[in-house]
Protein backbone atom coordinates (compact mmCIF):
# COMPACT_ATOMS: atom_id res chain seq x y z
CA UNK A 1 0.00 0.00 0.00
CA UNK A 2 1.32 3.80 -1.36
CA UNK A 3 0.02 5.69 1.78
CA UNK A 4 1.41 9.11 -0.18
CA UNK A 5 -2.43 9.33 -2.14
CA UNK A 6 -2.86 8.79 -5.47
CA UNK A 7 -2.45 12.52 -6.68
CA UNK A 8 1.25 13.10 -4.49
CA UNK A 9 3.41 15.46 -6.20
CA UNK A 10 0.27 17.55 -7.73
CA UNK A 11 -0.13 21.40 -6.35
CA UNK A 12 -3.74 22.60 -6.84
CA UNK A 13 -3.97 26.33 -6.62
CA UNK A 14 -7.51 27.22 -5.26
CA UNK A 15 -9.08 30.64 -6.09
CA UNK A 16 -12.47 29.59 -4.68
CA UNK A 17 -15.36 30.29 -2.17
CA UNK A 18 -18.46 28.93 -1.01
CA UNK A 19 -19.15 25.36 -2.14
CA UNK A 20 -17.93 24.29 -5.93
CA UNK A 21 -14.77 25.25 -5.98
CA UNK A 22 -13.65 24.29 -2.55
CA UNK A 23 -15.84 20.98 -2.82
CA UNK A 24 -13.71 20.36 -5.85
CA UNK A 25 -10.30 21.18 -4.39
CA UNK A 26 -11.43 18.64 -1.45
CA UNK A 27 -12.02 15.76 -3.33
CA UNK A 28 -8.74 16.08 -4.99
CA UNK A 29 -6.70 16.50 -1.11
CA UNK A 30 -8.22 13.58 0.30
CA UNK A 31 -6.61 12.19 -2.98
CA UNK A 32 -3.30 13.70 -1.84
CA UNK A 33 -2.54 16.59 -3.75
CA UNK A 34 -1.28 19.78 -1.49
CA UNK A 35 -4.27 22.32 -1.81
CA UNK A 36 -3.07 25.99 -1.54
CA UNK A 37 -6.66 28.19 -0.91
CA UNK A 38 -6.16 31.56 -2.07
CA UNK A 39 -8.08 33.85 0.98
CA UNK A 40 -9.18 37.60 1.23
CA UNK A 41 -7.01 39.40 3.75
CA UNK A 42 -9.20 39.63 7.02
CA UNK A 43 -12.13 37.94 5.91
CA UNK A 44 -11.33 34.92 3.63
CA UNK A 45 -13.99 32.53 1.97
CA UNK A 46 -17.46 33.85 3.49
CA UNK A 47 -17.98 30.67 4.80
CA UNK A 48 -15.52 30.82 7.19
CA UNK A 49 -18.09 33.06 9.23
CA UNK A 50 -21.02 30.20 8.73
CA UNK A 51 -20.07 28.70 12.65
CA UNK A 52 -18.57 29.68 15.63
CA UNK A 53 -15.04 31.45 16.24
CA UNK A 54 -12.62 28.90 16.16
CA UNK A 55 -14.80 26.66 13.61
CA UNK A 56 -17.00 26.60 11.00
CA UNK A 57 -18.61 23.60 10.03
CA UNK A 58 -19.66 24.40 7.17
CA UNK A 59 -16.18 26.17 5.59
CA UNK A 60 -14.76 22.63 7.28
CA UNK A 61 -17.06 20.37 5.51
CA UNK A 62 -15.44 21.26 2.20
CA UNK A 63 -11.62 22.69 3.31
CA UNK A 64 -10.01 19.80 4.85
CA UNK A 65 -6.45 18.78 4.08
CA UNK A 66 -5.46 22.33 2.38
CA UNK A 67 -3.06 25.31 3.54
CA UNK A 68 -4.41 28.88 3.70
CA UNK A 69 -2.71 32.29 2.49
CA UNK A 70 -4.49 35.31 2.51
CA UNK A 71 -3.43 37.61 -0.45
CA UNK A 72 -4.89 40.72 -1.71
CA UNK A 73 -5.41 40.14 -5.29
CA UNK A 74 -6.01 43.55 -5.66
CA UNK A 75 -2.85 44.97 -5.12
CA UNK A 76 0.10 44.73 -7.06
CA UNK A 77 2.21 42.56 -4.46
CA UNK A 78 -0.80 40.62 -3.86
CA UNK A 79 -1.21 39.66 -8.06
CA UNK A 80 2.58 39.41 -8.02
CA UNK A 81 3.07 36.89 -5.33
CA UNK A 82 -0.73 34.86 -7.08
CA UNK A 83 1.37 34.88 -10.62
CA UNK A 84 4.55 33.16 -8.92
CA UNK A 85 2.28 30.97 -7.37
CA UNK A 86 0.33 29.56 -10.08
CA UNK A 87 3.70 29.44 -12.30
CA UNK A 88 4.60 26.42 -9.54
CA UNK A 89 0.93 24.99 -9.89
CA UNK A 90 -0.43 21.74 -12.06
CA UNK A 91 -4.08 23.14 -11.47
CA UNK A 92 -5.89 26.25 -10.73
CA UNK A 93 -9.60 25.88 -9.46
CA UNK A 94 -11.68 29.00 -9.82
CA UNK A 95 -15.55 29.59 -9.00
CA UNK A 96 -15.19 33.47 -10.08
CA UNK A 97 -17.65 34.86 -12.78
CA UNK A 98 -16.48 35.38 -15.69
CA UNK A 99 -13.80 37.79 -16.76
CA UNK A 100 -13.55 38.27 -13.22
CA UNK A 101 -9.83 37.45 -13.14
CA UNK A 102 -9.39 38.55 -16.17
CA UNK A 103 -9.25 42.24 -14.92
CA UNK A 104 -7.15 41.17 -12.45
CA UNK A 105 -4.91 40.41 -14.89
CA UNK A 106 -5.01 36.56 -13.58
CA UNK A 107 -6.69 34.96 -16.34
CA UNK A 108 -6.13 31.70 -17.84
CA UNK A 109 -4.45 33.05 -21.28
CA UNK A 110 -1.89 35.23 -19.03
CA UNK A 111 -1.50 32.21 -16.15
CA UNK A 112 -0.58 29.52 -18.90
CA UNK A 113 1.43 31.47 -21.20
CA UNK A 114 4.35 31.18 -18.30
CA UNK A 115 3.32 27.41 -17.42
CA UNK A 116 1.98 25.24 -20.50
CA UNK A 117 1.50 22.34 -18.27
CA UNK A 118 -1.43 24.52 -16.45
CA UNK A 119 -4.43 22.51 -16.11
CA UNK A 120 -7.18 25.64 -15.43
CA UNK A 121 -10.50 24.66 -14.07
CA UNK A 122 -13.23 27.16 -14.57
CA UNK A 123 -16.65 26.79 -12.50
CA UNK A 124 -19.18 29.44 -13.02
CA UNK A 125 -23.23 29.18 -12.24
CA UNK A 126 -24.28 29.69 -16.19
CA UNK A 127 -21.22 28.76 -18.36
CA UNK A 128 -18.65 31.43 -19.92
CA UNK A 129 -20.48 31.57 -22.93
CA UNK A 130 -24.38 32.35 -23.81
CA UNK A 131 -27.17 35.19 -22.94
CA UNK A 132 -26.95 34.18 -19.24
CA UNK A 133 -22.90 33.52 -18.77
CA UNK A 134 -22.68 36.93 -16.69
CA UNK A 135 -25.61 36.28 -13.95
CA UNK A 136 -24.72 35.15 -10.40
CA UNK A 137 -25.34 31.67 -9.95
CA UNK A 138 -26.08 30.06 -6.81
CA UNK A 139 -27.30 26.59 -6.12
CA UNK A 140 -30.75 26.46 -5.42
CA UNK A 141 -31.16 28.99 -9.03
CA UNK A 142 -28.58 26.12 -10.91
CA UNK A 143 -31.06 23.37 -9.49
CA UNK A 144 -34.41 25.55 -10.46
CA UNK A 145 -32.79 27.02 -14.09
CA UNK A 146 -31.28 23.14 -14.42
CA UNK A 147 -34.32 21.21 -14.01
CA UNK A 148 -33.15 19.07 -11.37
CA UNK A 149 -35.74 20.73 -8.91
CA UNK A 150 -38.92 19.90 -10.73
CA UNK A 151 -38.46 16.43 -10.22
CA UNK A 152 -37.57 16.86 -6.59
CA UNK A 153 -40.84 18.94 -5.13
CA UNK A 154 -44.50 19.43 -6.32
CA UNK A 155 -44.56 22.00 -8.84
CA UNK A 156 -48.03 23.15 -7.80
CA UNK A 157 -46.67 24.01 -4.64
CA UNK A 158 -42.54 24.35 -5.06
CA UNK A 159 -40.01 23.87 -1.82
CA UNK A 160 -36.32 24.54 -2.27
CA UNK A 161 -33.92 21.32 -1.19
CA UNK A 162 -32.19 20.80 1.95
CA UNK A 163 -28.72 20.27 0.13
CA UNK A 164 -26.84 22.48 -2.10
CA UNK A 165 -27.25 19.02 -5.04
CA UNK A 166 -25.77 21.49 -7.78
CA UNK A 167 -23.09 23.25 -6.12
CA UNK A 168 -21.80 19.51 -4.89
CA UNK A 169 -22.66 18.09 -8.64
CA UNK A 170 -20.38 20.84 -10.22
CA UNK A 171 -17.58 20.48 -7.67
CA UNK A 172 -17.38 16.00 -8.52
CA UNK A 173 -17.83 17.30 -12.41
CA UNK A 174 -14.96 19.57 -11.97
CA UNK A 175 -12.69 17.69 -10.02
CA UNK A 176 -13.83 14.80 -12.86
CA UNK A 177 -12.36 16.90 -15.59
CA UNK A 178 -9.29 18.14 -13.75
CA UNK A 179 -8.38 13.99 -13.49
CA UNK A 180 -9.22 13.66 -17.09
CA UNK A 181 -6.88 16.72 -17.62
CA UNK A 182 -4.28 15.49 -15.81
CA UNK A 183 -4.09 12.09 -17.28
CA UNK A 184 -4.43 13.87 -21.06
CA UNK A 185 -1.14 15.82 -19.69
CA UNK A 186 0.77 12.64 -18.90
CA UNK A 187 0.25 11.49 -22.26
CA UNK A 188 0.52 14.66 -24.27
CA UNK A 189 2.38 16.72 -21.90
CA UNK A 190 0.17 19.64 -22.04
CA UNK A 191 -2.02 21.74 -20.17
CA UNK A 192 -5.86 22.49 -20.90
CA UNK A 193 -8.57 24.58 -19.87
CA UNK A 194 -11.65 22.48 -17.95
CA UNK A 195 -15.27 24.76 -17.97
CA UNK A 196 -18.14 23.97 -15.96
CA UNK A 197 -20.69 25.21 -14.54
CA UNK A 198 -23.78 24.81 -12.19
CA UNK A 199 -26.08 24.73 -14.96
CA UNK A 200 -24.22 22.40 -16.72
CA UNK A 201 -23.77 19.92 -14.17
CA UNK A 202 -27.35 19.73 -13.25
CA UNK A 203 -28.46 18.99 -16.80
CA UNK A 204 -26.14 16.34 -17.13
CA UNK A 205 -26.86 14.82 -13.75
CA UNK A 206 -30.52 14.57 -15.10
CA UNK A 207 -29.70 12.67 -18.07
CA UNK A 208 -31.81 9.52 -17.51
CA UNK A 209 -35.29 12.30 -17.18
CA UNK A 210 -33.78 13.81 -19.84
CA UNK A 211 -33.50 10.76 -22.40
CA UNK A 212 -37.24 9.65 -21.81
CA UNK A 213 -38.44 13.66 -22.43
CA UNK A 214 -36.34 13.28 -25.86
CA UNK A 215 -38.42 10.22 -26.35
CA UNK A 216 -41.66 10.85 -25.88
CA UNK A 217 -42.07 14.76 -25.39
CA UNK A 218 -43.63 14.75 -21.87
CA UNK A 219 -41.36 16.74 -18.87
CA UNK A 220 -41.41 14.15 -15.96
CA UNK A 221 -42.00 15.52 -12.81
CA UNK A 222 -41.79 14.24 -8.75
CA UNK A 223 -44.15 11.21 -9.83
CA UNK A 224 -42.49 9.70 -12.82
CA UNK A 225 -39.84 8.08 -11.78
CA UNK A 226 -41.12 6.52 -8.63
CA UNK A 227 -43.79 5.32 -10.98
CA UNK A 228 -41.84 3.75 -13.49
CA UNK A 229 -39.12 2.36 -10.90
CA UNK A 230 -41.75 1.28 -8.35
CA UNK A 231 -40.24 3.47 -5.52
CA UNK A 232 -42.49 3.68 -2.49
CA UNK A 233 -42.29 5.53 1.08
CA UNK A 234 -44.10 4.29 3.99
CA UNK A 235 -44.61 5.23 7.08
CA UNK A 236 -45.12 2.00 10.07
CA UNK A 237 -47.15 1.81 12.69
CA UNK A 238 -45.02 3.19 15.01
CA UNK A 239 -44.84 6.61 13.37
CA UNK A 240 -41.40 5.66 11.48
CA UNK A 241 -40.32 5.68 7.49
CA UNK A 242 -38.82 3.39 5.66
CA UNK A 243 -38.60 2.51 1.84
CA UNK A 244 -38.97 0.07 -0.91
CA UNK A 245 -37.31 -0.47 -4.40
CA UNK A 246 -38.94 -2.73 -6.42
CA UNK A 247 -37.14 -1.79 -9.77
CA UNK A 248 -37.97 -4.66 -12.63
CA UNK A 249 -36.43 -8.33 -11.31
CA UNK A 250 -40.34 -9.88 -11.33
CA UNK A 251 -39.21 -11.47 -8.12
CA UNK A 252 -38.77 -8.79 -5.87
CA UNK A 253 -42.71 -8.10 -6.58
CA UNK A 254 -43.48 -11.34 -5.66
CA UNK A 255 -41.71 -11.32 -2.10
CA UNK A 256 -43.51 -8.13 -1.31
CA UNK A 257 -47.09 -9.71 -2.14
CA UNK A 258 -45.84 -12.98 0.54
CA UNK A 259 -45.13 -9.81 2.86
CA UNK A 260 -48.39 -7.82 2.34
CA UNK A 261 -50.09 -10.73 3.30
CA UNK A 262 -51.93 -10.96 0.03
CA UNK A 263 -50.38 -13.66 -2.52
CA UNK A 264 -53.74 -13.37 -4.77
CA UNK A 265 -52.31 -10.18 -6.32
CA UNK A 266 -50.03 -11.44 -8.42
CA UNK A 267 -52.86 -12.48 -10.07
CA UNK A 268 -54.63 -9.18 -10.60
CA UNK A 269 -54.69 -7.21 -13.36
CA UNK A 270 -54.62 -3.97 -11.53
CA UNK A 271 -50.63 -5.11 -10.78
CA UNK A 272 -49.98 -7.48 -13.35
CA UNK A 273 -47.75 -7.25 -15.73
CA UNK A 274 -45.46 -4.50 -13.82
CA UNK A 275 -46.46 -1.44 -16.83
CA UNK A 276 -50.26 -2.06 -14.63
CA UNK A 277 -48.92 -1.41 -11.51
CA UNK A 278 -46.94 1.62 -12.78
CA UNK A 279 -50.48 2.58 -13.86
CA UNK A 280 -52.22 2.03 -10.89
CA UNK A 281 -49.37 2.80 -8.66
CA UNK A 282 -51.31 5.16 -6.29
CA UNK A 283 -53.89 2.66 -5.59
CA UNK A 284 -51.14 -0.20 -4.53
CA UNK A 285 -49.62 2.32 -2.22
CA UNK A 286 -52.46 3.21 -0.90
CA UNK A 287 -53.27 -0.37 -0.13
CA UNK A 288 -49.76 -0.64 1.23
CA UNK A 289 -49.87 1.95 3.47
CA UNK A 290 -52.82 0.52 5.27
CA UNK A 291 -50.76 -2.27 6.06
CA UNK A 292 -47.55 -1.22 6.57
CA UNK A 293 -49.35 1.06 9.73
CA UNK A 294 -50.38 -1.79 11.30
CA UNK A 295 -46.92 -3.06 12.62
CA UNK A 296 -43.76 -1.21 14.02
CA UNK A 297 -40.96 -0.81 10.90
CA UNK A 298 -38.24 -3.03 12.63
CA UNK A 299 -41.23 -5.77 11.71
CA UNK A 300 -41.37 -4.74 8.19
CA UNK A 301 -38.01 -4.36 7.22
CA UNK A 302 -36.94 -7.91 8.68
CA UNK A 303 -40.14 -9.59 6.82
CA UNK A 304 -38.70 -7.51 3.36
CA UNK A 305 -35.21 -8.68 3.77
CA UNK A 306 -36.65 -12.25 4.18
CA UNK A 307 -37.73 -12.17 1.47
CA UNK A 308 -35.34 -10.50 -0.31
CA UNK A 309 -37.07 -6.94 -0.92
CA UNK A 310 -34.61 -4.13 -1.95
CA UNK A 311 -35.95 -1.89 1.31
CA UNK A 312 -34.93 0.38 4.31
CA UNK A 313 -35.65 2.64 6.79
CA UNK A 314 -35.84 6.54 5.86
CA UNK A 315 -33.04 7.52 8.65
CA UNK A 316 -32.55 11.18 10.06
CA UNK A 317 -28.74 12.06 10.31
CA UNK A 318 -28.44 10.84 13.96
CA UNK A 319 -29.71 7.34 12.73
CA UNK A 320 -27.43 7.29 9.83
CA UNK A 321 -24.34 7.89 11.80
CA UNK A 322 -25.57 5.14 14.42
CA UNK A 323 -26.13 2.74 11.86
CA UNK A 324 -23.49 -0.47 12.31
CA UNK A 325 -22.93 -0.35 8.38
CA UNK A 326 -22.26 3.36 8.36
CA UNK A 327 -19.87 2.57 11.32
CA UNK A 328 -18.37 -0.41 9.32
CA UNK A 329 -17.52 1.64 6.44
CA UNK A 330 -16.18 4.62 8.69
CA UNK A 331 -18.17 7.09 7.22
CA UNK A 332 -17.64 9.37 10.14
CA UNK A 333 -14.01 10.45 11.02
CA UNK A 334 -12.45 12.06 13.75
CA UNK A 335 -9.55 14.98 13.20
CA UNK A 336 -7.39 16.51 15.69
CA UNK A 337 -7.86 20.46 15.43
CA UNK A 338 -5.23 22.54 17.32
CA UNK A 339 -8.11 24.46 19.13
CA UNK A 340 -11.48 22.53 19.55
CA UNK A 341 -9.45 18.75 20.31
CA UNK A 342 -11.13 16.85 17.25
CA UNK A 343 -13.79 17.93 14.42
CA UNK A 344 -15.68 15.06 12.93
CA UNK A 345 -16.01 14.96 9.40
CA UNK A 346 -17.60 12.99 6.84
CA UNK A 347 -14.62 10.85 4.62
CA UNK A 348 -14.42 10.73 1.15
CA UNK A 349 -17.04 7.84 -0.25
CA UNK A 350 -14.31 6.01 -2.73
CA UNK A 351 -12.16 3.61 -1.16
CA UNK A 352 -8.59 2.55 -2.79
CA UNK A 353 -6.64 -0.51 -1.99
CA UNK A 354 -3.12 0.60 -3.06
CA UNK A 355 -3.57 4.78 -2.61
CA UNK A 356 -6.12 4.75 0.08
CA UNK A 357 -8.39 8.02 0.42
CA UNK A 358 -7.41 10.09 3.56
CA UNK A 359 -8.10 13.57 5.41
CA UNK A 360 -4.55 14.63 6.91
CA UNK A 361 -5.93 17.72 8.89
CA UNK A 362 -8.65 20.18 9.08
CA UNK A 363 -9.46 23.17 7.39
CA UNK A 364 -7.06 25.99 7.96
CA UNK A 365 -6.92 29.17 9.78
CA UNK A 366 -6.76 32.13 7.58
CA UNK A 367 -3.24 32.56 5.91
CA UNK A 368 -2.12 30.10 8.04
CA UNK A 369 0.28 28.92 5.48
CA UNK A 370 1.57 32.21 4.52
CA UNK A 371 5.31 31.89 5.24
CA UNK A 372 5.53 27.77 4.65
CA UNK A 373 4.07 29.38 0.77
CA UNK A 374 5.09 32.35 0.13
CA UNK A 375 8.34 33.00 2.28
CA UNK A 376 8.75 36.51 4.15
Amino acid sequence: MDSRGALDGVRVVELANYVSGPYAGMMLADFGAEVIKVELPGSGDPFRGWGTVDYSPTFGSVNRSKKSVALDLKSAAGKAAALKLIATADVVIENFRPGTLERLGLGYETCRAGNPRLIWCSITGFGNVGPLSDRPGYDTVGQAVGGLLSVLTDMDNPKPMGISFSDHLAGMVAANGILAALQARHRTGKGQRVDTSLLEATVSFIGENAARFFENGKAPNRATRTHTAQVYAFVAGDGKPFVVHLSSPEKFWQGLTRVAGHPEWLDDPRFNPRKARQKNYDVLRGALSDIFRTRERDYWLQRLTEEDVPSGPLYDFAEVFADPQVEALGMRVSVPHPKLGKVDLVRNGVRMSETPVRIDRPSPELGEHNREILGE
